[in-house]
């Protein structure tokens, strides 16, 4: 896939050497947290959303990455659909749906995605990403600073306001408890 939107003799050589530096199975996986691996899952997986947009027309389709959602009000065509694509999948990518994390629920119940569980009017931080970073803060004892800012600038895109100050209590340190906005 690659050589067919790169021609570059060079820059497909370094891909190659970058997609192999990771393979603990021959010919699977690519360097996860390389800024590359976000251009690699474009490229490999513009091909499932041009069939869930073109050959099932769904309308209601995002992607990030390896995390994608489809909405619909109607469950049994939600079923459908995740058979088509775990379908597609399989035999043209050579990937699976995971197991635990493919699923159909109602959206009122809030969609986990990228982090955050979205509700109609508010987000909210994943309960496992707060519980991660706090270990994380309790391993890094001697300058936390630059990784409490970097989170608290992620959490500032969930409805966090009182979880940010709470942690500025417990973490005993002055943190921006500013509200973002977006519009």
């Amino acid at each position: 896939m690659l050589q067919k939107k790169i021609k570059d003799e060079k820059v497909l050589w370094l891909l190659k050497i970058i997609i192999k530096s990771n393979n603990k199975e021959l010919g699977k996986g690519i360097p996860i947290g390389n800024l590359t691996s976000q251009l690699f899952a474009n490229i490999y997986l513009n091909k499932l959303d041009q069939f869930v947009k073109h050959c099932l027309r769904i309308k209601h389709y995002i992607r990030y990455m390896d995390d994608f959602l489809v909405l619909s009000y109607n469950k049994r065509e939600l079923r459908i659909i995740k058979e088509q694509i775990q379908e597609f999948l399989q035999n043209r990518l050579g990937l699976e749906l995971h197991l635990k994390k493919a699923n159909i629920f109602p959206a009122n119940k809030g969609i986990d995605f990228l982090g955050y569980v979205n509700f109609e009017n508010y987000r909210l931080l994943r309960k496992s990403t707060v519980k991660r970073f706090l270990k994380r803060t309790n391993n890094c004892q001697k300058n936390p600073r630059n990784s409490l800012q970097s989170w608290l600038a992620y959490a500032k895109f969930g409805n966090s306001w009182r979880l940010r100050k709470s942690l500025s209590t417990k973490l005993k340190t002055k943190l921006c408890l500013t509200k973002l906005f977006i519009s």
